[in-house]
């Protein structure tokens, strides 16, 4: 059936990547979920090695259909040929990843196959009681997932790929609060009690013995895969590393030039973030600001408060903006602001919509157990997580499928390039005079700090390297885990717990936080290419026009994205 799926809609590249989107979609149920495919579909994907290498061998089944495509000249049009361009690299890519193992270590603190589990059922359609009995037959199947998963990372102890210790703590930490509730089941047990009453007896069974299945997969990773990987580094070295940059941000990058370049604007935003902080309170230095603004500035009380908070925020940049800075159709207008699960990561983030737009993309905001919310650095945040960051680029690319190819609008999605445009969003915000309080430019600034922070502690913790001469923390010594943490705090207003969560994060994702900054750098070299193109012509730059145009042409690696953006 999969084989049908990735052959028989014809041989351009466009036809062969949507082909292999629907095939994906029928070999990973939890992809179909995360695009609004095949709703009557109640099975979980097969979580065990044998799953892995099923997509393994459609992805390689799918390159050679794309070679004998291109060999036909199938790819001379220009749609055509942006879109081979994109399957090709991503699938070598992500086959590097698969080839080395790295799928027999996936312990981390977010985006690993348990979180995308528990993340599918928040993004499943509940609102008939059909769509909740769908809810329950896939709930039903948890255990038999998790015990494949558990499979996956046994063979992982067997050939020596295990992830680092700060992984299994965490994730184990992460399953103890799930596992938590007031109603039996836990998250799950809670998640089902919206379901109607006929059939909540029977979904609150299939979330306790969902729990259960959790609880045991907690005791493995403690009990035997934590002692077992306890001699793990934390970080993965150069070459793992090198894969996974180019998985992340589809480019081959000069790590030294990279890191040099992430110094420098370290530099550059503390001499900001000092001239602002003395706007909020004279005589402060950023940090101390910081900590000002996080327990007397501004600040929204209760978990609804903060949300519709930032719904309103939301909403008042889309109608500043449409017409504007943007064209928006309808369907793109649509966002809503969420709460995130308990036992969540600590960074907020977007999920998209459906690409029918049934479900409307969300922000979900992790309480970490608070009550008050600052707004100091959430402003910021909610440019780049909502509007006009994550959700105008992937809703559009949803409404703009139909010229391009499902793929390019989804599965083919570049972290750096998604991340890069959010970031640039933040920015557009300070141009645009949205950062003018003291205290949210502050939070902007702070928030474009942590990302440049990101680049030197990720580059240099995987890829081993030493503080620089001109580091006004330990230069010479190198970029230990430990180090990292501790210069990080001292120089990004953000808690404890969200610093900890972070570092973890970026032991566990190598090379996927350098991509926020990079990818930033990527779009405005375009922009100031594309328009430095249209004045050298006679020409005025339409910004309005560029960003509908750069918003349209679907995903690119960064490799590509400064050629593309110039030429618009």
């Amino acid at each position: 059936m999969v084989e049908e799926l990735i052959t028989t809609d014809g041989t351009t590249p466009r036809r062969i990547a949507d082909g292999y989107v629907r095939a994906l979609a029928e070999l990973d149920p939890l992809t179909a979920v995360y695009l609004g495919l095949n709703p009557e579909d109640d099975r979980l994907p097969d979580l065990s090695p044998a799953g892995a290498r099923a997509i393994a061998e459609l992805g390689r089944r799918t390159l050679a259909q794309l070679d004998e495509a291109e060999r036909a000249g199938a790819a001379d049009d220009e749609a055509e040929r942006r879109c081979a361009r994109l399957l090709r690299e991503r699938l070598t890519a992500e086959l590097a990843v698969h080839d080395a193992g790295e799928h027999l270590r996936a312990v981390r603190n977010l985006a690993s196959p348990v979180h995308d589990l528990r993340e599918s059922f928040t993004l499943m359609a509940t609102g008939t009681g059909a769509e909740w009995q769908i809810v329950g037959r896939r709930l039903a199947k948890v255990p038999v997932a998790l015990e494949q998963y558990r499979q996956t990372l046994a063979e992982g102890i067997e050939r020596g790929l295990l992830a680092g210790p700060r992984q299994v703590t965490t994730m184990v930490g992460q399953i103890a609060e799930w596992l938590e509730g007031e109603v039996p089941g836990g998250w799950f047990g809670q998640f089902v009690q919206d379901a109607p009453e006929d059939l909540r007896a029977e979904l609150s069974g299939h979330a306790v013995a969902a729990t259960a299945a959790l609880a045991e997969l907690r005791e493995w990773l403690r009990d035997v895969y934590g002692p077992a990987a306890a001699d793990t580094p934390d970080a993965v070295g150069r070459e793992r590393y090198r894969r996974w940059v180019r998985y992340w941000s589809g480019a081959d990058l000069d790590l030294d030039e990279a890191y040099a370049w992430g110094w420098a604007e370290f530099h550059d935003l503390l001499a900001q973030m000092r001239a602002e902080a003395e706007k909020v309170r004279p005589g402060a230095d950023p940090m101390a600001a910081m900590a000002w603004l996080g327990t007397d500035g501004p600040a929204v009380e209760g978990a609804e408060g903060i949300r519709e908070h930032l719904q309103g925020l939301m909403d008042q940049a889309i109608r500043d903006l449409q017409g504007t800075h943007f064209d928006l159709a309808e369907p793109v207008t649509r966002v809503e602001s969420k709460i995130a699960p308990a036992g969540s990561a600590a960074a907020p983030y977007y999920t998209p919509p459906s690409l029918d737009f049934n479900r409307p993309g969300r922000t979900w905001l992790p309480l970490l157990g608070r009550e008050r919310f600052p707004l100091w650095d959430l402003v910021s945040i909610w440019y780049h997580e909502g509007v006009p960051g994550h959700h105008l680029q992937l809703a559009q690319w949803n409404y703009v499928a139909d010229r391009l190819s499902t793929y390019q609008v989804s599965l083919g999605g570049v972290s750096a390039n998604l991340e890069g445009w959010a970031l640039y969003a933040e920015r557009l915000m300070d141009e645009l005079g949205y950062l003018t309080d003291p205290g949210h430019r502050l939070g902007y600034l702070n928030a474009q700090m942590m990302r440049a922070l990101r680049v030197i502690v990720d580059i240099g913790m995987h890829a081993g390297l030493d503080f620089p001469a001109d580091s006004p923390y330990k230069p010479g010594e190198p970029v230990s885990p430990e180090h990292a943490r501790e210069f990080f705090g001292q120089y990004c207003g953000l808690t404890d717990d969200f610093l900890d969560s972070e570092l973890v994060r970026y032991l566990g994702m190598p090379g996927q936080a350098i991509g926020y900054k990079l990818g930033e750098r990527a779009w405005l070299r375009g922009r100031a290419a594309a328009k430095a193109a249209h004045e050298a012509r006679g020409e005025e730059f339409d910004l309005k026009a560029w960003h509908m145009a750069a918003l349209s042409q679907g995903s690119l690696g960064l490799d590509d994205l400064v050629e593309e953006l110039s030429a618009l």
